[in-house]
C-alpha cells in the first residue's frame, strides 16, 4: 500500500493520478504503516514507510536537515532517467554532491535527485512537484517540440521504476486490456462528406487545386505516384457530372472505412448543423469552418454504420462552449441515427478548460478532442483515458494521431515513410505503456484528392500485428471506466511474501482487466546501476473477486 502526504490543494489531482496508476494507495493515516510515501508537502512522516519519495521543486525542510544546497531552476527543463526524457514544466531543483544515475539535468548533467537516510527509512528526494506537472498536463497540455513523448506515462514508469529499485514490489492493474498489448481507437471526422454540396466555394476550388497543380507538383518532387494523378484527374473531369447527380460522389464513400476493419469499430463524429461556422470565446468563428451537409442527409449511411457495429458521436460545433447547445446538437444527431450519442469531438479541436464541465453537463459520456491540430503526438502526455478537472463523469479519451497533421503542406508535411516511422514509434510506447492510441482519419483522405488509403491499411495491418484491440470509442471507454471501478489491495508478510486481493466486475462487450505485479530491480536505491535486473514482471487475470498469496 502506498501513501499520499499532499497539500488539499493537490488532492484531487493526486487522485486522478493514481487512476492513471492503478495501486493500491490511500491518503496517509497517521498510526499506518505503507510500503511507501509519496509526499509533496513540508511535513514527512518517513517513520511510516521503508521508503518515501519526496517531490519538490524549491528548498525542502528535508534538504535542510541534510544540508544539500538547493538550486531552483524555471520550467522547461528535461530531464534524464535510466535514458529516458522527462520534461518538467514547473519548477525544477537540482541538488549540490554528485551526479547520480536515477535522475539529472539533460545538458548540465546536474543531479536532480538525491538518496538520504531519514532513521531508519530511506527517502529519495526528488527536484520537482509530481501532482504539478500531472495538472498541467491535464489542463494545459504540452507544447509540440515534446509532442512524442507521453511524458505523463513516463511520469508513472519513473514512479513504478524507483519504487522497484528500491526492492519493493508494485502491484497495478495495467491500462492493457486482456489477451491484447494495447487498444486502438479508429475515429472519422465528417467534414466533407457529400461533394455535390460544394458548388463553386472554398471548398471546391481548394479541391481542384490540389487534384491538378498540388498532385502534379508533387509528382515531380516523388512524393507522390503518377497512380495517384491518373484518379486525381479522373475525379476532376467527373465533377461536373457528380454535381448534375449523373455519376458517384466519390467523397461519399465514407462508410468503406467498415469494410477495412475486419471487426467493425470504427467511429464517425458527425457535424450537427449546415452552413454554421460556431463560436469562439471572443465571437463567432471563421467562416472556413463551416460544413456543407445536413446529418438527415447522411442518416441512411450512419444508421448502416451503427447496424454493423460501428459508433456515431457528435462532431461538436458550440458544445465546448455551452452546455445547453451541447444538449441540442447532440439531441439532433441523436434523432438523426435513432440511437443515443455517447462522445464528442469538437470541430477544429476548439476546447478551453471550463469545456469539459460544458460537455459533462450536456451528457456526453466521453470527450475525445484533446490532442494538436499541426502535429502528432501526446498533448496531455498519456494514451490512458482520464478525467479532466471540471468534470464528474466525463472521460477525455486522447487524440494521437490525425491524418492532416501527417501529410498536409501547412504542418508536418510528411513523405509516407516518414509518417511510418512516427506512426510506428507511438505504436511502440503503447505496447510498452498501454492504453489507447487514438487515430482520427477524415472522411475523405481516402478519396480524391488526399487518396491516403495505403497509408491508412498499412496502419491497419501493423496495428493487428501487434495484438491491438480495436474498438470503437465508446468500447475503450467502458473499458477504462471498468478499471477505474476496481478495487485492489496488497500487503507484504515480514517473511516476504505478498498477499493481494482485488473485486472487479466483467462485462461480456469489453476485455477483462489483469493484477500486474512488478518485481523487485534491486535491494536498494544505491545499487550500481550494472547490477539491476531488467524489469519484470507477472500478469494475472482479474474479474469478480480476486485473492493472491506470491512469493517475490
Amino acid at each position: 500500500m502506498t501513501g499520499i502526504v499532499v497539500r488539499a490543494s493537490e488532492r484531487v489531482i493526486a487522485a486522478e493520478f493514481f487512476e492513471l496508476l492503478k495501486t493500491p494507495w490511500e491518503f496517509f493515516q497517521t498510526g499506518k504503516q505503507y510500503d511507501v510515501l509519496i509526499c509533496t508537502s513540508e511535513e514527512l512522516p518517513c517513520e511510516a514507510a521503508p521508503l518515501s519519495l519526496v517531490f519538490g521543486g524549491e528548498q525542502m525542510p528535508f534538504d535542510s536537515e541534510q544540508k544539500k544546497q538547493v538550486r531552483p531552476h524555471a520550467g522547461g527543463f528535461v530531464l534524464s532517467d535510466e535514458g529516458k526524457r522527462l520534461p518538467i514544466y514547473g519548477t525544477v531543483a537540482s541538488f549540490s554532491g554528485n551526479s547520480n544515475s536515477l535522475l539529472t539535468l539533460e545538458g548540465t548533467n546536474e543531479p536532480a535527485a538525491y538518496v538520504s537516510r531519514c532513521g531508519g527509512a530511506t527517502v529519495l528526494r526528488i527536484g520537482y512537484n509530481l501532482f504539478s506537472e500531472v495538472r498541467f498536463l491535464l489542463t494545459e497540455g504540452q507544447p509540440t517540440e515534446n509532442s512524442v513523448i507521453p511524458t505523463l506515462d513516463e511520469h508513472i514508469a519513473c514512479l513504478r521504476g524507483w519504487i522497484t529499485l528500491a526492492g519493493i514490489p508494485l502491484v497495478e492493474v495495467p491500462p492493457v486490456p486482456a489477451g491484447y498489448k494495447f487498444m486502438a481507437c479508429l475515429t472519422h471526422d465528417l467534414d466533407h462528406p457529400v461533394m455535390r454540396n460544394h458548388w463553386c466555394d472554398h471548398t471546391m476550388y481548394g479541391f481542384l487545386y490540389r487534384a491538378t497543380i498540388g498532385t502534379l507538383r508533387d509528382v515531380f518532387r516523388r512524393r507522390k505516384s503518377l497512380g495517384s494523378l491518373r484518379k486525381n484527374l479522373e475525379a476532376v473531369c467527373l465533377l461536373p457530372f457528380v454535381h448534375l447527380g449523373l455519376a458517384k460522389d466519390f467523397w461519399r464513400g465514407f462508410d468503406r472505412y467498415l469494410e477495412m476493419v475486419e471487426v467493425p469499430g470504427s467511429t464517425f463524429f458527425v457535424i450537427p448543423r449546415s452552413d454554421y461556422a460556431g463560436r469562439t470565446s471572443e465571437g463567432p468563428a471563421p467562416s472556413l469552418r463551416r460544413c456543407r451537409y445536413e446529418v438527415d442527409q447522411l442518416a441512411p449511411q450512419l444508421r448502416r454504420i451503427v447496424a454493423a457495429g460501428g459508433e456515431i458521436g457528435l462532431h461538436g460545433l458550440d458544445a465546448w462552449l455551452d452546455n445547453d447547445e451541447g444538449r441540442k446538437e447532440r439531441e439532433i444527431v441523436s434523432r438523426a441515427v435513432g440511437v443515443s450519442i455517447r462522445g464528442v469531438r469538437m470541430h477544429w479541436l476548439f476546447f478551453d478548460s471550463n469545456s469539459p464541465a460544458a460537455l459533462d453537463q450536456a451528457g456526453f459520456d466521453y470527450d475525445t478532442t484533446v490532442g494538436y491540430r499541426e502535429t502528432v503526438g501526446y498533448r496531455a502526455g498519456t494514451a490512458q483515458a482520464y478525467k479532466p478537472p471540471g468534470a464528474t463523469t466525463l472521460l477525455e479519451l486522447p487524440l494521437h494521431v490525425m491524418d492532416t497533421a501527417l501529410f498536409y503542406s501547412s504542418y508536418l508535411r510528411l513523405r509516407e515513410q516518414e509518417a511510418e516511422g512516427l506512426v510506428w514509434r507511438l505504436m511502440d510506447d503503447a505496447e510498452r505503456s498501454g492504453g489507447a492510441l487514438t487515430i482520427n482519419w477524415h472522411d475523405r483522405s481516402i478519396a480524391p484528392e488526399r487518396l491516403w488509403e495505403d497509408f491508412y491499411l498499412k496502419m491497419l495491418r501493423e496495428l493487428r500485428s501487434r495484438g491491438a484491440w480495436l474498438p470503437t470509442s465508446s468500447k475503450a471507454v467502458a473499458w477504462f471506466r471498468s478499471r477505474r471501478a476496481a478495487v485492489i489491495e496488497s500487503a507484504r508478510s515480514p517473511g516476504g511474501a505478498l498477499r493481494v486481493q482485488g473485486r472487479a466486475k466483467t462485462s461480456e462487450e469489453v476485455p477483462g482487466l489483469q493484477i500486474r505485479i512488478h518485481k523487485p530491480r534491486a535491494q536498494s536505491l544505491a545499487e550500481a546501476t550494472a547490477s539491476r535486473k531488467r524489469a519484470e514482471f507477472v500478469d494475472v487475470p482479474f474479474a469478480g473477486t480476486t485473492e493472491l498469496n506470491l512469493a517475490i
